[in-house]
């Protein structure tokens, strides 16, 4: 074999051999390229999922102090009382002022319930809770219930919650979210707004307490709002028997003649 012959033979194998090396490097680098993009994928993903979560109905970190509205009671200060104490008929409704359907109770049922707690007949206990917030994002149920518990602290929570609830946005809609629109709205209720109502509402002063008061709706097996139980019974939740306001009257009547 020719010297010649030989020297073309070793280039040609180091030319086979550098292209080897060079595809090897190609082949690492898609790799490295492919884990890469799997890893982004499963950052991405784990966002998505973390996104969901936050906005599944879990209550926000509401730190601070908890500060229970004047007259709060029952089991850990979380009900609002309205009524005689001597009323021998309790009516407890769990609500969130975002929900259309407690806006639908009670336009309904609030003459009867008014009527029945003037006449000394009936004691009402407000619950309230923030679904809606977790199901549709914002805060306007956190900050409607803190402002509602501002008016329950200047003994106006009744008039209060009326005009909540005569005022209610579309569901979509987080109106409430703005402690400027909720304060305007208290002008309705003669005597409510002042400086010490503006910052309560303003410092949210009793947003743990309304958290706390819907992780409680959240444990107690309710299925939604709004929950209404008279005497300790569902008689709301019963399709077959829907209540209506004469009947709940009636129910009201007959146990104080019992």
């Amino acid at each position: 074999m020719s010297e010649k012959n030989s020297e073309g033979k070793r280039a040609a194998r180091e030319r086979l051999a550098e292209e080897r090396e060079r595809q090897k490097s190609r082949d690492k680098q898609r790799r490295v390229l492919i884990v890469s993009a799997a890893v982004v994928g499963v950052l991405a993903l784990a966002a998505v999922v973390g996104l969901v979560a936050a906005n599944s109905g879990d209550d926000k970190d509401t730190s601070g102090p908890l500060s229970v509205p004047k007259g709060a009671s029952g089991k850990d200060q979380l009900a609002i009382p309205v009524g005689k104490d001597s009323a021998k008929s309790a009516l407890t409704i769990w609500e969130d002022f975002r929900c259309p359907a407690c806006k639908q109770f009670e336009d309904t049922y609030r003459t009867t319930i008014h009527d029945l707690v003037g006449k000394g007949q009936l004691k009402v206990q407000y619950h309230l809770a923030t679904i809606i917030d977790g199901n549709m994002g914002g805060s306007g149920s956190l900050r409607a219930a803190n402002a509602a518990a501002c008016a329950q602290d200047a003994g106006k929570f009744t008039a209060y919650h009326d005009v909540l609830y005569k005022n209610q946005p579309a569901e979509t809609d987080d109106a409430f979210s703005k402690n400027g629109k909720l304060i305007d709205l208290a002008g309705e209720v003669d005597g409510l707004v002042d400086d010490s109502f503006k910052k309560c509402v303003n410092d949210g002063k009793h947003d743990s307490w309304a958290t706390k008061s819907n992780k409680a709706f959240q444990a107690s097996g309710l299925k939604g709002t709004p929950s209404v139980l008279l005497d300790g019974k569902d008689i709301f939740g019963d399709q077959k028997n829907p209540l209506t306001p004469a009947k709940l009257k009636a129910k009201v009547e007959a146990a104080n003649k019992g």
